[in-house]
């Protein structure tokens, strides 16, 4: 009996605080969206009693795992999941999983306040992280060598950049790889010669560049307009993904995620509604 009463305690999703039955949610995943997460995470426990939600970042490699290994309830992504992480969840759980746009964001490109540098195209920065150009001066900058930032491998940010700009090329091996986005923002703010990419909501205390398709293109910034009407040619979508159709505490937090509530915290950080 008292191995019995054991297990079903440990089963219990509920935590009693201070005589009140609190239901959690686990909330893990891209670091981009960490600090949009636990802005929502804060405000939502404000208004909602009986809820507690606890948000972890480590990429959304490492989120995604979690999902799949049944430790998070709810997996933040800057990347769409591979159907191999999908066939995952169906072996488990018997379901593909459900997939939740969240939000937008423009992927900007950062360089330090002081460079000369306003704008690069897709190609250019693709020659920059994969090695091909190696001196600003071969892209109008000054004569000193790129020293390129970037994510490491299980960020979703790392494979998004990746697939959509180095077109599934490799990064450089003398790209240095960073713990974060907000990590990549504080190495390029210290580096005259530095580069580096991330969340649209990080960008603070660099200089985002304008980004062009093509050399005959115009060049667009990271903003609520490119973003919205496609000109800005790195934008992406951010994701919740969970295992199965969400239901009681966890559908009502997505919902009010999608709210004009929820959405309006969204502009408050600094990315953009989905809608």
């Amino acid at each position: 009996m008292k191995t019995l009463a054991v297990a079903l305690a440990a089963a219990l999703t509920l935590q009693v605080t201070a005589g009140v039955a609190q239901e959690k949610i686990t909330v893990k995943g891209s670091d981009t969206m960490v600090i949009l997460a636990q802005r929502w995470a804060e405000k939502y426990m404000s208004k909602t009693s009986g809820v507690t939600i606890q948000v972890t970042g480590g990429g959304s490699g490492t989120g995604i795992s979690a999902l799949i290994n049944g430790t998070t309830d709810i997996c933040n992504a800057s990347r769409p999941m591979k159907p191999s992480e999908r066939e995952k969840l169906k072996v488990r759980y018997g379901s593909l999983g459900v997939e939740i746009k969240v939000a937008r964001d423009g992927l900007s490109v950062y360089v330090h306040e002081s460079s000369p540098i306003t704008e690069l195209s897709i190609a250019q920065l693709k020659a920059i992280y994969t090695g091909q150009i190696t001196n600003w001066k071969d892209v109008g900058g000054r004569d000193e060598r790129i020293i390129v930032y970037g994510r490491e491998n299980n960020s979703g940010t790392y494979v998004y950049f990746k697939d959509n700009v180095l077109e599934g090329d490799d990064y450089t091996p003398s790209m240095q790889s960073m713990p974060g986005t907000a990590a990549v923002v504080n190495a390029v703010a210290k580096d005259k010669a530095g580069i580096g990419y991330g969340g649209a909501a990080y960008g603070r205390g660099i200089r985002e560049i304008k980004v062009k398709r093509d050399a005959g293109s115009t060049a667009y910034p990271p903003n609520a307009e490119t973003i919205k009407n496609g000109t800005y040619p790195i934008s992406r979508f951010l994701y919740m993904y969970v295992k199965t159709r969400p239901a009681g505490a966890v559908k009502e937090y997505i919902d009010w995620i999608l709210s004009d509530e929820g959405q309006r915290v969204v502009n408050e950080v600094g990315y953009f509604p989905v809608r």
